[in-house]
């Protein structure tokens, strides 16, 4: 970039990504706002002078009198730039979502995590034809969905022209519940996770999060990795799952939560183990306890299986649990 420092670097790297996040022009109060979330203190006055070098450089374009959106030759340098920064960004994302994540299950309200998708409008209803097994047969965290036409928002995400967006629970609404109780959670791999006989019985790939800079779920989709709909109809085949440990002293705390989260509608979690015992073949730290959760995007990976292809924006963004319906409200 031919900055001046990699601090600076960083800085400029946190504003391209909250600009590529974004399908609105975003301001520098805004923009100063969100890069808190990065660990970024930055003030609007420093966020504007950034803001002037990158239009400078063409990353990003002014919009109206102070929104910038980002461009094309912004969208390829955040995708190639400090590599070795973006390391681990998936682990960053689980533990902020987590952290807004505030759902009171006992008064039935409050933020959760969410996966964004956008499907072409043509394709929606086959879309929603084709993700009903998974939704019937509970390979999800829920089903409690959001529907959104062009224009309008899924939480932080406004739906791109043509298209229509869904929102789906993300299996970290786990994590915050849990990180709500006090039980602290170590998430350590999206994977591929193969179901022989309605039963989970191994992992047949995996992504560490703590190393990856992508969303494993979205990776494995995209190469076309998973039978999530075989799964759905004859209980054989090859699904989005996470895996978890939580200390074992914690274990009562956590099954309470998980109770109340399915009493919500909020299931997700597809098996506990015992202390210091594998799970589906992994194993696990003394005195820790293994967990495997669905993955919340496995209803769009049987709508991709079907040949509907979608835009999938994992672990993306937290909506009101009150705002979300039933899929076969549909």
């Amino acid at each position: 970039m031919g900055f001046e420092s990699q601090e600076v670097e960083r800085k400029v790297l946190s504003m391209l990504k909250i600009l590529s996040d974004s399908q609105e022009p975003l301001g520098a109060r805004v923009i100063a706002r969100r890069l808190k979330d990065h660990g970024v203190e930055l003030g609007e006055r420093a966020v504007r002078y950034h803001l002037k070098l990158l239009d400078e450089r063409g990353l990003t374009r002014l919009v109206g009198r102070d929104g910038r959106l980002i461009t094309e030759q912004g969208v390829e340098e955040l995708g190639s730039a400090l590599v070795r920064d973006k390391v681990g960004f998936a682990i960053s994302r689980i533990e902020l979502l987590a952290f807004r994540t505030d759902f009171n299950y006992d008064k039935r309200c409050g933020l959760i995590p969410v996966n964004v998708s956008f499907f072409p409008k043509e394709k929606f209803s086959r879309a929603l034809q084709a993700m009903k097994p998974a939704f019937e047969e509970k390979l999800c965290v829920s089903d409690l969905v959001a529907v959104a036409s062009e224009g309008e928002r899924l939480g932080e995400l406004i739906v791109p022209e043509g298209e229509i967006g869904l929102a789906t629970v993300c299996s970290i609404v786990i994590n915050g519940a849990l990180l709500r109780a006090g039980v602290p959670m170590d998430s350590r791999f999206g994977a591929i996770l193969q179901i022989r006989n309605h039963k989970p019985f191994r992992f047949v790939e995996l992504i560490h999060y703590a190393g990856s800079s992508l969303d494993p779920s979205e990776v494995f989709i995209r190469a076309k990795m998973t039978s999530v709909g075989e799964a759905a109809k004859s209980g054989e085949g090859k699904i989005l799952a996470n895996f978890r440990e939580i200390p074992a002293l914690c274990r009562a705390t956590a099954e309470e939560v998980v109770t109340k989260l399915r009493e919500a509608g909020l299931g997700g979690l597809l098996v506990m183990g015992n202390t210091s015992e594998p799970v589906c073949e992994i194993p696990v730290e003394l005195n820790r306890i293994g967990m495997i959760l669905l993955g919340g995007l496995n209803p769009v990976a049987a709508a991709e299986e079907a040949g509907i292809e979608a835009e999938n924006h994992a672990m993306s963004t937290v909506m009101e649990y009150r705002d979300l319906i039933k899929f076969q409200e549909l």
